[in-house]
């Protein structure tokens, strides 16, 4: 699907750009605390002009033959762009964990990884985690590696999503 720059993009959300609008696709989950899974994702950016994109993020869980299980995860927050190629991330989970993320953009891929974590008082422990995004032949894909519950950080989510 064709992809055109806003005429309202700010000069500093320049680099993550191919970002913006609507995708979906599917990923692979594990962990060593967990039983492997596969998964449905939506994945929601959207700007206003100004130096931040809004990021909305929901998945489901699917059988073997891609058919919906459940609703999984849900988390929103903002990309912010202070200066081009340098990226900040505001980052709240449905279940009960806020995350600060710091990184770069630069040729088709963003890298963050956290700088805090904080989770409610029943959230689970998750102490950090690595995220890297990348336009691969116009495709987002995407690898999560986190560390929770005493394991150290380690991959957990990976998916392929198109543009729709």
């Amino acid at each position: 699907m064709a992809f055109e720059l806003p005429d309202n993009l700010h000069p500093n959300a320049g680099p993550l750009a191919w970002l913006l609008g609507t995708w979906r696709g599917n990923g692979h989950g594990d962990y060593p605390t967990i039983e492997k899974f596969e998964y449905g994702q939506e994945l929601i950016f959207t700007h206003d002009g100004r130096p931040f994109f809004h990021y909305m993020a929901r998945s489901w869980i699917t059988d073997e033959e891609g058919n919906r299980v459940r609703d999984a995860a849900i988390e929103t927050g903002f990309l912010r762009f202070p200066e081009a190629g340098t990226v900040e991330m505001l980052l709240t989970h449905a279940n009960g964990i806020s995350e600060l993320w710091h990184g770069t953009a630069a040729d088709g891929k963003m890298e963050l990884t956290t700088d805090a974590v904080m989770r409610t008082e029943t959230a689970k422990e998750v102490t950090a985690g690595r995220r890297l995004y990348g336009n691969v032949n116009g495709e987002l894909m995407y690898a999560y590696d986190m560390a929770a519950m005493g394991q150290a950080l380690q991959p957990h989510l990976w998916a392929r999503l198109k543009r729709v």
